[in-house]
């Protein structure tokens, strides 16, 4: 069984963004699991000062982390980038910096909405770059989804053929990813 934790930068109701992960749990694969992370609102902005003592939030997500054999991050774009609260993921996962972070080795992947045509294909690019320099081991895989709106139901059910398969596609591939690295 191989398990995603899966963790959206958005923190709207209906997030296209959050939609998206929802999909890839419905739709994973036999032999995968995706757990939606919820604790990103609460999660504090990251402050040398507390790395010895960051607090229950903090432990709880490196924990998470940590068990997981995968990562899936899912991102808004916010003025041509990731917005603060999920770079705040990668701050605290990635101390203390080198092998004992949460991050370090994790295989992760990284997907992205936006109602414009691009995709977030900016904030996935910097997103990816920050895990990378965590020692996340991010895949090649890129999901931009422009025009998101119309894809998503008024519920924020993912409703679009396309990308419904490239999301399986995804998930497949990080949980093949994940296993490549298990019988190294």
């Amino acid at each position: 069984m191989t398990r995603i934790l899966a963790i959206s930068g958005s923190l709207r109701r209906l997030s296209h963004n959050t939609g998206l992960l929802r999909a890839a749990a419905e739709h994973a694969p036999e032999g995968v699991t995706i757990e939606l992370y919820d604790g990103l609102e609460s999660l504090p902005p990251f402050n040398e000062d507390r790395e010895q003592d960051p607090g229950a939030v903090v432990e709880d997500l490196r924990r998470r982390i940590k068990q997981a054999d995968a990562l899936l991050f899912a991102t808004p774009e916010y003025n041509t980038t990731m917005p603060g609260q999920i770079k705040q993921v990668v701050d605290w996962g990635s101390r203390p910096y080198g092998p004992e972070a949460a991050l370090y080795g994790k295989p992760a992947a990284v997907i992205g909405a936006s109602k414009t045509d691009y995709g977030a294909i900016w904030a996935q690019d910097h997103l990816r770059k920050a895990l990378a320099l965590a020692g996340a081991r991010v895949t090649e895989v890129e999901l931009p989804v422009g025009g998101a709106a119309s894809k998503f139901d008024q519920t924020g059910k993912l409703t679009d053929p396309e990308t419904i398969a490239r999301i399986e596609e995804i998930v497949s591939a990080l949980a093949d990813h994940h296993r490549s690295l298990v019988a190294a």
